[in-house]
């Protein structure tokens, strides 16, 4: 999740950095990119090449891996060549593509990563129904999931709040940001919560009743999800937490260096997906 015009609404005025501060910068998100990039890629390629891997939650796996993907490639491949410069010297257009771009494909991981929990949670807690592969059930999800977030990223373009430098303080814009952290971020936390919760308490009540503890009988499964979810939360967390801050309290001044620094690091939130998913694959790892 990423809105563009979320940061221009935290500060009024420009960050501003040593060159040699910016020279990190373009050094650390390049590093990011390229495996952000190769990662997903191979993901993305093992998965159309062994089309039997396409179950129902290998099919979500994929659609965060593409998400991902171009969240690096229009995101993270943009910051590293204006860090270089020192300055963003693309113009208007390509500032309104970045915050279109990382907002929508950042706002589909997001919630991928909530249809995926729900899938853990019939995985785990329903393993004869969740089990059973059910791409197109996935598949109508997955659609959703990207016809709801297109309608988030593409409403500053249609006049609700907008992307790019010169965001003014106005009801539009705070309007959107509320209704954005409400629908975007507060939602689907909620969601995932809701069925983590539910799942450890069914897990529970199985082992009170000396059943064996269907968490242990979907080890695999299960650690994938809840690796995937508890790093993007902690990659957004400072982020996520600063935006709350100035929704609560427009008239706050927040130093933008303060503001910058959770941006690229929620950047690096699309290296970690694909590795997670290789660790915990044991059919992918021989």
């Amino acid at each position: 999740m990423y809105n563009e015009s979320l940061y221009k609404a935290m500060t009024v005025q420009p960050t501003r950095f040593p060159r040699v501060g910016y020279s990190i910068l373009s050094y650390l998100m390049f590093i990011n990119t390229i495996f952000s990039v190769f990662n997903n890629s191979l993901v993305i390629a093992v998965m159309l090449k062994n089309v039997h891997f396409l179950n129902a939650l290998n099919v979500i796996i994929l659609s965060l891996a593409v998400s991902d993907l171009m969240i690096a490639s229009c995101g993270s491949a943009l910051v590293t060549i204006t860090n270089y410069k020192g300055a963003f010297f693309l113009g208007d257009a390509f500032c309104v593509f970045q915050g279109f771009a990382v907002n929508y494909f950042g706002l589909v991981s997001l919630c991928t990563l909530t249809l995926l929990a729900y899938e853990r949670y019939n995985v785990v807690c329903k393993p004869k129904a969740g089990l059973k592969l059910n791409v197109c059930r996935s598949c109508q999800g997955l659609l959703f999931i990207w016809l709801y977030c297109l309608f988030w990223a593409v409403a500053p373009l249609l006049g609700w709040s907008l992307y790019g430098p010169g965001e003014e303080r106005s009801w539009s814009n705070y309007s959107y940001l509320i209704f954005y952290t409400i629908m975007c971020f507060i939602l689907p936390t909620a969601v995932i919560v809701f069925y983590d919760v539910a799942s450890f308490q069914i897990n529970k009540s199985i082992e009170l009743q000396g059943g064996k503890n269907c968490l242990e009988e979907n080890e695999h499964a299960v650690q994938m999800v809840l690796a995937m979810i508890m790093a993007f939360f902690i990659c957004w967390l400072l982020y996520t937490t600063i935006s709350v801050v100035v929704v609560v309290d427009p008239e706050i001044y927040i130093p933008p260096r303060v503001t910058t620094m959770p941006i690229y690091f929620a950047k690096t939130s699309s290296v970690y997906n694909p590795i997670i998913y290789f660790l915990t694959n044991k059919r992918v790892c021989n």
